[in-house]
């Protein structure tokens, strides 16, 4: 763990810091209207371009050190990148990006406490000298990635000196074409042994888009893609599991004019087929349980909208689902009922039992639909049941207006103490009664307001004062 900079050393860099801050405020009030030739415009953008990689090069100092001293709920979040996303209003992904960067350029403390260099010690100078940006660093840890395990340590030294070389004098895209030829060079064949394989196998699913279509990108093995094969063998043939033809078969071979008149295309054949599959797998009972029910497609939507069929219900994965869709699933799928009152507040449900049991975890779901932590986005799917009042084996209750849906990450936040986040069930006086708030520590607000998640209930955004 690093040692805590001393006053004098904070004090420096506090003096450099509001010098910086002076700087930017003196250009942002002299503006540039006195600047009228391109040469001048262009060699002020150009070193702008310096001094932003430049204060990358710091934040990644910042965020490496902060890595390596990091104590979970420390800032309020237990994870470092959540915390720069909230602090810095990034996307998470750019947070994660940000850390993984830090982990790779930025300085680093052995066992023992001796400094270490970064792992591309190189790049991380080019960094620091706002030589390079984001873009040249992404295309020189994505060739890593893909250099292959059995290349010697002096040979990936000596590519890394010269790719970082490269990077300050060329664009990211001809950096890239640069790696791509050194690449060949150390790989020369193209044949990846089996731990390489093994390391570029991913299954990406996309987030859903306004149309609530959802794209995505796979590196499949072999295996998997054998699997695929059978299936779309059979699955994906002109004529079989047309959803737009009635006639059309699954257990037997297609008529021909029924295969004929299939215009789907190869790749909306196998859409249709894995669907087939996934379905039925659903529906067999045998993919076990997972936090407590089948595991299933859980779809909430009001009685109004089943009764309209319109709109849209929300899944335990946290996406959108067209009711009508819904209402067409529900024929191959086993069923569930949430009962609610006029109020929409759910009927009661109580255990004396520790564990929420699947019935109430349903109504949680319904009622949630996602983690209740401020600003969390991670779906009922990915969340336990969290007991808002303290559970008491000889009194407690398990009973579901005292249940709150909570992620893994979030739920080892929740606590009893002024350090700690604690959850509480809003009362009859509230905005949005029976909805759980999450009271913040000392050190995240002095106050300790309640904070309440609007992320699964975006109609709420409407609202706020």
């Amino acid at each position: 763990m690093l040692s805590n900079p001393t006053p004098q050393a904070t004090t420096r860099v506090e003096a450099a810091m509001r010098v910086y801050e002076a700087g930017i405020q003196a250009l942002r009030d002299a503006g540039f209207d006195e600047l009228s030739k391109n040469p001048d415009c262009i060699d002020l953008v150009h070193r702008f371009e310096t001094g932003s990689r430049t204060t990358s090069g710091f934040q990644t100092t910042l965020i490496a050190k902060m890595q390596e001293q990091w104590i979970p709920g420390e800032l309020g979040d237990y994870r470092l990148a959540d915390v720069l996303a909230d602090t810095l209003r990034i996307y998470p992904s750019e947070a994660k990006a940000r850390r993984r960067i830090a982990e790779d350029l930025g300085p680093r403390t052995g066992f023992s406490g001796a400094p270490l260099d970064p792992i591309y010690p190189n790049t991380a100078t080019a960094h620091r000298d706002g030589a390079i940006d984001r873009a040249h660093i992404t295309v020189i840890r994505e060739f890593f990635a893909q250099v292959p395990s059995y290349i010697d340590a002096e040979t990936r030294e000596q590519a890394e000196a010269k790719l970082a070389e490269q990077a300050r004098i060329l664009r990211p895209d001809q950096l890239r074409r640069a790696a791509n030829r050194i690449l060949a060079y150390l790989n020369p064949d193209g044949n990846a042994p089996e731990v390489d394989r093994d390391r570029k196998r991913t299954f990406i699913l996309g987030k859903q888009g306004t149309d609530l279509m959802t794209k995505g990108s796979f590196c499949v093995d072999p295996e998997l893609r054998s699997y695929l094969e059978a299936l779309f063998a059979k699955y994906a043939k002109p004529g079989v599991g047309n959803p737009h033809d009635a006639d059309s078969t699954v257990d037997a071979e297609p008529a021909d004019e029924v295969a004929h008149r299939d215009e789907r295309s190869v790749g909306q054949r196998q859409h249709d087929g894995l669907t087939m599959v996934l379905r039925d797998a659903l529906a067999s009972g045998t993919l076990g349980q997972h936090r407590g029910l089948p595991v299933t497609v859980v779809a909430t939507m009001t009685v109004k909208e089943l009764d309209e069929a319109s709109g849209q219900a929300i899944t335990g994965g946290g996406s959108l689902l067209p009711i009508r869709d819904v209402v067409r699933m529900a024929a191959h799928a086993h069923h569930y009922l949430a009962l609610f009152d006029d109020d929409g507040r759910p009927i009661y449900l109580g255990r004396s039992k520790r564990i929420a049991q699947g019935d109430q975890r349903l109504v949680r779901y319904a009622r949630d639909k996602g983690c209740t932590f401020p600003g969390c986005w991670r779906p009922a799917n990915c969340c336990q049941c969290h007991h808002c009042r303290e559970w008491v084996a000889e009194l407690g209750l398990t009973d579901v207006d005292q249940l709150a849906l909570v992620c893994d990450s979030h739920h080892r936040l929740a606590g009893v103490k002024d350090t700690d986040w604690h959850t509480i069930v809003a009362g009859a006086d509230h905005k949005y009664p029976g909805r759980i708030l999450w009271v913040p520590p000392k050190h995240v607000d002095p106050t300790r307001k309640p904070r309440i998640n609007h992320y699964f209930h975006p109609h709420e955004y409407w609202d706020l004062d």
